[in-house]
Formats: structure tokens, sequence, C-alpha cells
């Protein structure tokens, strides 16, 4: 719309349509156009009334609900408001628009993973009863949440339906199909079905393989029953895209499927398939993306998958495999994405040189393989997971040379091994690196200063190894800018850290802002324009005293854990500067001093443990800030003086202040003297007290201390709340967007 000038007629505008004789406006197409803020019902839109069709779609109309006066456009054929945020209910008054050809309301998900739209089944049936000339009606994500009213059959006239994601339920109405063939296996023409999401339930009709004109088929997410793949399959001979990722199948892969000789995209992921892969899937020479992750197969690769030439995405995690990995999977030219984590791998990795191979995510995680990692791995990788093995070797320093001048590595996880020797400093080649995880091996050395230099690391993991000395220096350290994550316990790390040593924290010292790096790999279908594939690098860390596994919560998540080493001296007063950090732990140690105050100014704190160390005084006040701590220890130090009471540490019990011999408080059979002393109630002719306060000014104090202390409760059960859905949002998934 920016090229629209006032000085010009309108009918030469972009997007806008009219009649030649008239010269009335008869189409608006205003798609795309970044229109954004509330459509009101007063709009000169309304005013259109020789409007034939409006498109409307992808543009920000700011939640606000769909005007019941396009009423008043009464001769629109064409109506397209989908995926422009618009919110709550389809107003029935649509229904009027009885010369509509073409109907599309389809929404986005809100936040909490619920429809925008929503749209009950008196609704519904009220929104199509006059509409008899329909042919296109796309509800996609639109709540309807009931069985699909009968008056669908009467629009005789349809010939595209979409209400995937609209919690329909029950049996889909028979009479919807009398204008078609008796059964849905007769229709010899229909080119591509989807019932994604859909919550019809007994089983296929077995006429349901005679379709063999289809190109596209989608059930995924279905709940279908006794769903097994007939060899039947194979009379699909003309599938480019067969998806049934989650949808409870089960039994063997026919050797059938061999016979879909045109299928580029398959997903078979997230069900009980069973028994070996079928050796005929090489001969599927058009597969790009082959995604059968969290199945039962069990047995060898078929060596005939490294004669797909055109394969960018091969997921076989999460299954029962085993026998020695292909190395002709290495091979394949246009290889994007190998998964094979999760299965029973065993042996070396046996693989000839792969520099002209385009290989960006190498997943082996959880197996058993064991050797040598082949020195020229990392030519073209931008994450590398090998945790969870049995390599016993050093790191071998080429794997970060090949590429140098280019190197693409994001992720670089090797944890969960028995590595030894050093940290290699060819790792300074991976200028792009956000994530190294090392931890949980036999790694002898001291602390890598060097990795201050990686402008992009984000998450750096050296738990449960061997490293010694000190983490400063005063002329190798000046600080992490960008480090969100570090976990250096259970080491044996020493030396003091000075007061400023996390001044140049730069990225833990601002507040979140929501852009953080993006840790999933996403791959697009220009064949399926809803559908994409997402790779979701994960790790477990320690929080709140247990192991959890972190996802897309993995950036947000700032943490620094340097405890089980033996650290020493006062812990520094700038780490009150990190106000994002989320978890602090740095027990076991033998820090001595106070708690400095500015632990008070951790506004986003979760989890807090300084327990095992050699601490001394009071608790500071300033820890009573902390509203949204949920986990603190501070057992078995020195410290002394009364808990702070009132405040977000009355919420903790003994076990997090146990092992203070000078410590008292309610929470420890200790108790603190003269405190809690109660005010009497006064009699109006005893209210003026000595020093001038009445009891009208306690209450007053007392009532505002309620409020406020509601206020609190409030904010902090709304934040934890948040903190709930920003530390599980995002798994390891395949779905609709």
């Amino acid at each position: 719309m920016k090229s629209w000038k006032k000085e010009e007629d309108c009918c030469s505008w972009d997007g806008v349509t009219c009649n030649t004789k008239t010269s009335n406006v008869v189409a608006l197409d205003l798609s795309n156009s970044w229109l954004r803020g509330p459509l009101r019902s007063n709009s000169s839109l309304f005013k259109l009334h020789a409007l034939r069709r409006i498109n409307l779609s992808y543009n920000n109309f700011s939640f606000s609900i769909i005007p019941s006066e396009f009423d008043q456009l009464s001769r629109l054929t064409y109506l397209n408001l989908s995926f422009s945020m618009f919110y709550g209910r389809i107003p029935s008054e649509l229904s009027f628009l009885n010369h509509l050809v073409s109907l599309s309301l389809s929404s986005f998900l809100n936040y909490d993973e619920t429809s925008l739209l929503h749209l009950g089944k008196v609704d519904f049936a009220n929104l199509i009863q006059n509409m008899t000339n329909l042919r296109h009606l796309r509800l996609h994500q639109v709540n309807i949440s009931s069985s699909i009213p009968k008056s669908l059959a009467n629009l005789s006239s349809l010939t595209s339906l979409i209400l995937g994601g609209c919690s329909l339920h029950g049996k889909f109405p028979d009479k919807v199909f009398q204008k078609l063939p008796n059964s849905i296996g007769n229709l010899n023409s229909l080119s591509r079905l989807s019932l994604y999401g859909c919550n019809f339930v007994g089983p296929l009709p077995s006429s349901f393989w005679n379709l063999s004109q289809l190109t596209h088929l989608d059930l995924s997410c279905t709940h279908f029953t006794g769903l097994v793949l007939p060899s039947t399959l194979g009379n699909l001979a003309k599938l480019t895209v067969l998806l049934l990722d989650s949808s409870q199948f089960s039994g063997a892969l026919p050797s059938s499927i061999g016979n879909l000789t045109r299928l580029e995209i398959l997903f078979l992921n997230n069900n009980s398939f069973s028994g070996q892969i079928q050796n005929s899937l090489g001969n599927l020479t058009k597969l790009e993306t082959i995604s059968i992750s969290s199945n039962n197969f069990n047995g060898q690769i078929p060596a005939s998958l490294g004669n797909l030439n055109d394969l960018k995405i091969l997921d076989l995690a999460d299954n029962n495999l085993d026998g020695v990995i292909p190395s002709s999977l290495f091979t394949v030219p246009s290889l994007n994405v190998l998964l094979l984590a999760s299965n029973q791998f065993t042996g070396p990795l046996i693989i000839q040189n792969i520099s002209s191979s385009q290989l960006e995510i190498l997943d082996l995680g959880e197996n058993k393989l064991d050797g040598r990692i082949p020195r020229w791995l990392g030519s073209s990788l931008q994450i590398l997971n090998l945790q969870g093995n049995n390599f016993n070797e050093s790191i071998p320093h080429e794997l970060f040379t090949y590429g140098s001048m280019h190197n693409k590595m994001r992720v670089v996880d090797l944890s969960h091994n028995q590595f030894q020797g050093r940290v290699p400093q060819s790792l300074i080649n991976c200028s792009k690196l956000q994530i190294l995880n090392l931890g949980h091996n036999q790694i002898s050395d001291t602390f890598p200063f060097w990795l201050q230099s990686l402008p992009q690391l984000q998450v750096l993991l050296l738990r449960s190894n061997k490293f010694f000395g000190p983490i400063w220096h005063p002329t190798k350290y000046f600080g992490f800018m960008n480090l969100g994550t570090l976990d250096l316990s259970f080491n044996n790390f020493n030396g003091s850290l000075p007061s400023e040593y996390f001044r140049n924290w730069g990225y833990m010292s601002k507040a979140p802002d929501g852009n953080e790096l993006n840790m999933t790999y996403f791959s697009k279908y220009k064949e399926v324009p809803n559908q994409s594939y997402a790779y979701k690098y994960s790790v477990s860390m320690m929080n709140k005293g247990s192991e959890m596994e972190l996802w897309k919560a993995l950036t947000l998540f700032k943490s620094i854990d340097l405890s089980n080493n033996r650290f020493d001296g006062e812990i520094p007063s700038s780490i009150g500067k990190l106000q994002s950090l989320v978890m602090l732990n740095l027990s076991s140690n033998n820090f001595t001093g106070t708690i400095p105050s500015s632990l008070g100014n951790l506004s986003e704190l979760e989890s807090l443990d300084l327990s095992k160390n050699k601490l001394s005084g009071r608790i500071p006040q300033q820890l009573a800030n902390l509203t949204f701590l949920e986990y603190l220890n501070l057992s078995h130090n020195q410290f002394t003086g009364p808990i702070p009471q009132g405040t977000q540490l009355d919420t903790f019990s003994y076990s997090s202040f146990e092992g203070n011999p000078g410590l008292c408080g309610s929470q420890l059979s200790k108790k603190c003297e003269n405190t809690g002393t109660p005010i009497p109630f006064l009699r109006k002719d005893e209210e003026e007290s000595e020093n001038g306060f009445t009891w009208k000014a306690v209450a007053m104090g007392y009532a505002c201390g309620f409020v406020v202390a509601v206020v609190i409760g409030h904010v902090t059960l709304s934040r934890r709340s948040c903190w709930f859905w920003r530390s599980y949002v995002g798994r390891y998934f395949y779905g609709l967007w």
C-alpha cells in the first residue's frame, strides 16, 4: 500500500481491481501487506458494496474480532481472512453471504496452543446453511470442538475442504460423500488427501489403498485403530509425499513400499513399526527425506540406502538398530542431515573421506561406537553430536582444522565418552561455535582461556572431567561476552576469583530480550507448504537439585555451575551484575566470607546453591528480593544470626539451612530470641502512644503489607507459569506450522 497515491486513480493501485465499465472496486487483494491494527466495524471497506473478492490473509489485525459488517458486502464470491491474527468468535452474519464460492478463515494457534478463532457446532451449521455455492471451505486451526454437522452434506458444489486442527470428534457423516461414489476407495481422481490431526475413530477401509492417483497422503496425528500398512500400499505408485507420523501404526513395513518410486518425502516417525527396514527403500531414488525415528525397528541399516543420491535428511534415531553403520551413508552427494542417535550401533566408524559431501548435521549419540573419529569428519558439519558412546582417544585436533577458513561448526557435543588428553586448541577455528559440551570424559587440562575469543559461544560444559588449576589469570582472562551457560562442576579447578570476575560477561548482564540464538535446524518443503522438519539439540544439566533435559529453553536458561571444585576466597560481588541468571551453583568448594548483598539484584534467579562451603556472617536481607527463587540451599556453612523472616525465604524448609550451628529461625530447632512480639490491640482512649503513633497507623501499615504480599504473590505465580513455559517449550518435533 506504500505505492498508493491520492492523486492517482485508485483503480491503478496495487491490489485493487475495478469494473472497467462502472469503475467500481470489485476486488481487493491486500494479502501479505504488513497491515496491522484492528479492523473496525466502521471501516470504509464495508462501503464498497460492489466488491466480489477480498483477500486480507497474512496480515496482523491485532487480535481484533471479525466484524459482522462483512454481511453488507452481499455480492462477495471470495473471502479470505486466513492467518491475519483475528481473534474470538466467527460472526454468524457471514452466513448471509450466500454467493460465496470460496471461504477461508484458517487461524494460527495462540501462545498456549489454543486456536485464535472459534466456532461452535451450532455456529458452524448456521455458517454454511445458505452457502450452497461453496466450492472451497478452509477452517484450519479454527476451534470447533464438536462433531461435523450433517448440513455439510448440503454443500453439493464442495471440491476442497480443510478442517485440520479443528478438534473435531466422532464419526464423519456418511452423507457428506453421497455426492461422490459410495466408497472413498472409488474416488479414482483423488490426488491429495490430508486428515492431519483429526479425531476420527475406527479402522481405515481396505479400499483406501486403491486410491491410485494420490500424490499426497497425510494421515499424521490421527486416531484410527488397527493401523497396519498392507502390501496394497504399493498401489499408490504416484505418491510423492507420505506422512504417517504419530498415528499408532504398528507391524512391519511391507516390501511393496519399494513400488513408490516417485516418493520424495516419507514420515513414519513416532509410531510402533517393528521388524527390519526394508531393503526395497533403496529403490526410491527420488527420496529427499526419510524420517522413521521413535519406532521399534531392529536389525541393520540396509546398505541400499546409500543409493539414494537425492537424500537430504535421514532420521533413524530412537530405534533398536544395531551392527555397523554402512559407510555408504556418508557418501550420498546431497546428504545434509544424518540422525542415528539412540540405537545399538557398535564398532568403529569406518568411513571413506567425505570432503565433497554436504553433511551439516551428524547425530550418533547414545550408541556403542568406539575406535578413532575420522579426522576429516568436520569438513562441512554445523552440528556434531557423538555423546554417549565409547570413544577413548584424545580429541583429534584435525577434526576442527578441515575447512578452517570457512568452518561452520555451531554445536560440538562429545560428552559422556572416555576422551582423554587436552582440549584441542584447533577449536579456535570454529568462529561460529555456539555450544561446546565436553562433559563426562577423562580430559586432563587447564582452563582453556582461549575459548573466550569465540564470538558466538553461548554454552560451555566441561563437567566431570580432570581439569585443574585456576579459571582466572591476570593476562589471559578478559571475560565471556556472549556466554549464557557455564558448567565447570566436578573437576579440580582451584584458586580465588577477583571481585570483578564477571564484569565483562555482557550476555548474562542483559535482561531477556527474546533474541537468543536459535539452536533448531529447520527444513521447509516447497511441496508441502505447511510441513517442516526440525532437529532440536538438547542437553542434560543439573538444576534445583536434580537433572533436567533442556531443549529450546537452553539459550534462555542462563546458568553458572562451579560446584564440586576447590575454589576459595570470597564470592565475586560482580556476580550481581548478571541480572538474567536463572541458576547459580557454587556448592562444595572452599568459598569464604559473606554472601555478597549484590545477589539480591539477580531478579530472574530460580535456583541458588551455596551449600558445603565456609561462608560466614548473616544471610543478607537482599535475598528477599529474589521473588522467583524456587530452590535454595545454604546448608553446611558457618552462617550466624537470624534467617530473614516474612520474605521469600519463609517458603524454604529446614534442609535449606541445616549445618549452620550459629543460625536461628522458625525453620530450625534453634529459635531466635526477642522476635515475633505481638502488637496489642488498643482501646480508643489509649490509641495515642507515647511516641505519637496511633493504632490506625499501625493498622494501615499492616493493610498495606497485606496488599503488597498479594501483589507479589500474583506476580510470582504468573512468572512461575512463565518459567514453566520457558523451560518446557520446544522439543524434538515434527509437525505442521
